[in-house]
């Protein structure tokens, strides 16, 4: 009874690659906390900074004797959330109002790992929990809805930090890491016309074309009520204003 008393509660870090998660784990580190396993959910649609990102910040946890970032996907049919929308001609869930694109490609992904995680497993055997950390920082607090249940103590270390936003900026500055940027899809109906103009072509086409193979009726589009294809269109119209012949002479003399 004195080794159950005693023994320390696993910990499991969901990882998102954004601003909030990566500076929980840099302090985590900092104060020498017990992190067992972290996981990032990849659906498959990410923006090829974030890729480069979580490999990045993998090898820095591995550096410090930390756990390497566990990278699970949507099990079952095994496809991509882009790959999903094509299939069954629809737009992200959140274009309709609704999260299960989230639910499914993000939460259940690392809920099947932590269900087949032999320490998790053992440690339910024996009637114990599983605490499992989320990278809600001190300027949303109403997020952290969960203290626990059957299988899990939930977590929120920003907040026990009181680390709002700019203390995250900071934490990952000072750890001498560069900020991570927007963890989401490329794609996300939540992009601001500026972030989906940044795009690079290749991402700005598939995403029209995911819009063009889409079965619509009440939405427009990616951006609800209207298409993303129109602004690309629009965009690149205005830029073709400002084409000029590179190849008329200069006149300019040397030294005037």
């Amino acid at each position: 009874m004195q080794g159950y008393a005693t023994r320390p509660l696993l910990v499991l870090v969901s990882y998102g690659a954004g601003t909030n998660s990566t500076a929980m784990l840099v302090e985590m580190v900092r104060r020498g906390e017990t992190v067992n396993a972290i996981t990032f959910a990849d659906t498959g649609g990410e923006r090829p900074e974030t890729y480069a990102y979580v490999v990045m910040f993998s090898a820095w946890l591995q550096e410090r004797g930390y756990p390497a970032i566990e990278t699970v996907k949507k099990g079952g049919i095994v496809e991509t959330l882009e790959e999903n929308c094509h299939r069954m001609k629809m737009l992200p869930s959140v274009v309709y109002g609704f999260k299960s694109c989230s639910l499914k490609f993000k939460a259940q992904p690392q809920e099947k790992f932590a269900n087949n995680w032999p320490p998790a497993k053992d440690a339910w055997k024996r009637g114990e929990k599983v605490v499992k950390c989320l990278g809600f920082d001190a300027d949303e607090p109403h997020r952290a809805k969960f203290d626990e249940d059957k299988k899990y103590k939930w977590r929120y270390p920003l907040l026990e930090y009181d680390m709002g936003r700019a203390e995250c900026v900071e934490a990952i500055k000072s750890a001498g890491l560069p900020l991570p940027g927007k963890s989401a899809c490329f794609f996300c109906p939540n992009s601001k016309p500026r972030e989906i103009l940044a795009l690079p072509r290749y991402l700005q086409d598939r995403a029209v074309a995911m819009e063009r193979n889409a079965n619509l009726t009440v939405m427009a589009g990616l951006g609800r009520s209207w298409k993303w294809e129109d602004l690309l269109r629009a965009d690149r119209a205005q830029l073709k204003m400002f084409e000029c012949n590179t190849e008329m002479p200069c006149e300019c003399i040397d030294g005037a």
